[in-house]
């Protein structure tokens, strides 16, 4: 019996929590502002809170903060539900901040009836010139001391339209001389004169994040609010809310962001890549998003193993993109179909292959050796076929095992051949092999007794379909391209995308579907795309075998 996994952090507060008594069962939340499409570093955050509830015992509300009209919209809603999804998930609650406007409002009239909160003329540039530094302390606003009547008959105000965005603002009465910067007067409410996805026009003034996020765990009854390491300095204001509008007691706990080699997690630089058309939108299959790498073809499996892999830890640190690379080939190994494709073809002729007028030879190949219920299907074989250009070469060198002049090879499920003659063009460029094949060496009834070292893919020459592939590769050159000087855009990969108008396909991909996996032999594993096919087969590469970066990065140095 395998050991346990130990606990994490995270794991062992909330075990503590239940042991003693204090919850009878946890509510995590994952709360997404509807600004933009999920990255990879979101799906750590769904796979931890959704897990938590899961292991023990509870549930988790899908809550959308939308108190920013100018930046959210419904689109960005419904990727995100999709997404959450697509990663094998189930909320209990949908929700949105925008559900509890009402609630928040009077939150805010309550701190002000209890002399925790006044209205402010300042601007945004006379409030920041005020607020002090890190070693100075900050200075009083001159409309700090307003009486509650007046800050009351302001608010109501602010919330009817009667001012202009940015006249007025409703700020949180703390201690301008606090150590914690954000502690200091932090604003709760401004005016916004902007539609909402949801409420229409019906609200003029928003919350802030910092004052509706605690507000709405504590409505939500959320035990275990979690959240990345930046939200450190907010969790003062979080419990400070709380505790002065004697509310449930949600608690705010940190751990890592978790940033990967080779990509950016920034929303703000994933949004400068998609306008300056640096990418093909925030699905490219060579974005960190979700959507994009589902578009690639990685499996909610593989996200949800790289998830569980990498864990999470209090200090931050970039994950080598390889671990997220090598938990999808292991996961597409078990499940990929395996065909045959003929990237760069050159023409075999078998001379000694008679076909008969109107048949055509049908071999058998397993879908996935890997799987033993696996299905196999079947591949049309004839006297002309196509193998990969590089599978030849007319001076090998020693170790060389692939198909040289007077050289046998196996052709995979079919038969060994023999390479007789090379036919080139009047340029010297090799246009026709021609072979035999060896009739008692078929794959699986070989009496042959005829052993080769080499097995090569091929496709019938005129039993094939023809399709469109795209190799994506890391969109960085770099490790860490937010880190480097300069530009982060200077560091894009030139190479990220290869486009192969036209390989040759076994027929038995003529039927592919979107949600299939497939490993075409030899070059890597593949999937349909879901969004730009003009009516024709367009395969986009999921990831090579293996990890072949690593070399060609020492070739290049």
């Amino acid at each position: 019996m395998s050991e346990e996994k130990s606990l994490n952090f995270i794991e062992e507060i909330i075990e503590a929590d239940l042991k003693s008594g204090k919850y009878q069962s946890i509510v995590t939340r994952f709360p997404p502002e509807p600004n933009g499409y999920l990255h990879i570093g979101h799906a750590t955050s769904i796979c931890l809170n959704f897990g938590l509830s899961k292991r023990f015992g509870g549930y988790t509300n899908l809550r959308f903060d939308d108190t920013n009209p100018v930046t959210e919209e419904t689109e960005y809603v419904e990727s995100i539900k999709q997404d959450v999804a697509w990663l094998g998930f189930e909320w209990k609650n949908e929700l949105y901040a925008s559900d509890y406007f009402e609630q928040l409002y009077g939150f805010a009239v309550k701190l002000i009836e209890k002399g925790f909160a006044y209205v402010d003329d300042l601007s945004a540039e006379e409030i920041a010139s005020l607020k002090g530094s890190h070693t100075e302390p900050g200075k009083d606003s001159p409309y700090r001391n307003r009486s509650i009547e007046e800050n009351l008959r302001l608010f109501s105000e602010m919330r009817a339209g009667k001012y202009k965005d940015g006249e007025k603002v409703l700020r949180a009465r703390i201690d301008m001389a606090h150590p914690n910067m954000l502690m200091r007067d932090p604003i709760i409410y401004r005016i916004k004169h902007a539609h909402h996805h949801r409420t229409g026009d019906a609200w003029c003034i928003y919350p802030m994040y910092d004052f509706a996020h605690g507000q709405s765990d504590s409505i939500e009854h959320v035990t275990h609010s979690i959240c990345t390491l930046e939200f450190v300095p907010h969790r003062e204001l979080y419990d400070w809310f709380i505790e002065k509008l004697e509310i449930f007691p949600s608690h705010q706990y940190e751990f890592a962001r978790r940033n990967l080699t080779y990509t950016v997690m920034s929303k703000r630089k994933l949004l400068q890549l998609v306008n300056d058309k640096h990418v093909d939108g925030w699905d490219d299959p060579r974005m960190p998003t979700i959507s994009g790498m589902r578009r690639r073809g990685y499996t909610p499996e593989a996200f949800r193993d790289f998830c569980d892999r990498v864990g999470i830890a209090k200090r931050e640190n970039i994950v080598d993109v390889g671990l997220l690379e090598f938990c999808v080939r292991e996961h597409l190994n078990k499940i990929a179909l395996r065909r045959m494709v003929v990237f760069d073809p050159l023409k075999v002729v078998l001379t000694n292959y008679e076909e008969v007028l109107g048949e055509v030879e049908m071999l058998v190949g397993e879908d996935n050796p890997e799987d033993p219920n696996s299905a196999t299907r079947e591949i049309p074989f004839g006297r002309e076929l196509y193998i990969e250009r590089d599978d030849f070469m007319e001076n090998p060198p020693k170790k060389f095992f692939r198909l040289f002049p007077g050289g046998m090879v196996r052709l995979k499920h079919a038969y060994i051949i023999k390479c007789d003659e090379v036919v080139k063009d009047e340029a010297g460029q090799i246009t026709e092999l021609r072979c035999t094949y060896i009739p008692e060496s078929k794959s699986g009834n070989d009496t042959s007794g005829i052993n080769v070292k080499g097995t090569l893919h091929w496709v019938s020459a005129n039993n094939n379909v023809t399709a469109e592939v795209r190799l994506y590769d890391r969109l960085f050159k770099v490790e860490d391209p937010s880190s480097e000087e300069g530009d982060f855009k200077d560091y894009i990969n030139p190479n990220s995308l290869d486009v192969v108008a036209t390989v040759y396909a076994e027929p038995a991909l003529k039927n592919a579907r979107m949600d299939d996996r497939y490993q075409f032999l030899r070059k890597g594993y593949f999937t349909l795309d879901t969004k730009d096919t003009y009516g024709r087969l367009v395969f986009n590469r999921t990831v090579t075998l293996k990890d072949g970066w690593a070399k060609e990065q020492k070739k290049s140095s």
